[in-house]
């Protein structure tokens, strides 16, 4: 029997590459015999040469494209230039995302201190930054009728979570393009291209850490409350998502389609 977990030679592009998740991830895939291609800003150049160097040292095949999930001329030439140094793209894993403090609805504010401008923002980012890139690089699958993409939701995608608002309300909505989209694909494309997502639980990232943690280091009163409804009793690593994200893209999983995958601790189960 065929090894369905197999990848070798698969071609992964990721966006949001060159932040700490990212960086686990691609590093991962190259050791799995994978040809990655990390976008990010053209501000994350020095990282994401850095981590292509990385993975070249160990002899894996890697390259650094500046990209802007926003901007749907700059991703085309992304794709352009994909297809002409690889061949094809096999994995699309929308990565790119994030939040921004203003969208926050803090302790000491209300829905009235709501700021519209930073919660656009951050819905752009979040949904219209999976979106275009999809549209860009699903062209090739189609082509080829076969492809996985991953979308990476959260755990405010299932319910909302104190202060972030606007970055919940994003990945919910994340959430539901993944299942629709699904669906889109199949009916229209065939079975071989598949859709899912991700939810990952609480890490400490660059991202969130003034949230989870104090100027000395210590953990905030947020960050007990998460690791108190959080049965693994701590934050996940990085590494730990990448079992899950393997899953989705392989042939172990090609029934699979429209799922978000929580690795989360057991966060989101968890009661009392």
């Amino acid at each position: 029997m065929n090894n369905l977990f197999d990848l070798k030679g698969k071609v992964v592009v990721m966006t949001g590459a060159c932040g700490v998740l990212g960086a686990t991830i691609v590093k991962y895939f190259a050791a799995q015999g994978c040809k990655v291609v990390l976008l990010d800003l053209e501000r994350a150049r020095e990282t994401g040469e850095k981590i292509v160097a990385e993975i070249k040292a160990e002899d894996g095949e890697a390259m650094f494209l500046p990209t802007n999930v926003l901007d749907g001329t700059v991703l085309e030439q992304n794709r352009q230039d994909i297809v002409k140094a690889y061949g094809g793209i096999d994995i699309l894993l929308n990565g790119a995302g994030g939040n921004m403090g203003p969208a926050n609805v803090t302790p000491e504010q209300t829905i009235f201190d709501m700021d519209i401008d930073a919660t656009r923002k951050v819905f752009e980012l979040n949904i219209i930054g999976a979106i275009l890139p999809t549209k860009v690089f699903a062209k090739t699958m189609v082509e080829r009728k076969k492809g996985a993409i991953v979308n990476f939701c959260s755990m405010s995608s299932y319910r909302p979570l104190t202060r972030v608002c606007g970055y919940g309300m994003a990945k919910s909505a994340l959430a539901s393009w993944t299942q629709w989209l699904a669906g889109e694909m199949a009916l229209k494309f065939g079975e071989g291209i598949r859709v899912n997502a991700i939810a990952p639980g609480f890490l400490l990232t660059n991202q969130n850490r003034s949230l989870l943690t104090n100027p000395d280091g210590s953990l905030t009163d947020r960050s007990h409350k998460i690791i108190c409804h959080t049965p693994f009793g701590r934050f996940l690593e990085p590494d730990e998502l990448v079992g899950a994200l393997h899953y989705l893209v392989c042939e172990a999983s090609k029934g699979v389609t429209g799922t978000v995958v929580p690795v989360d601790g057991g966060f989101n189960s968890f009661s009392i």
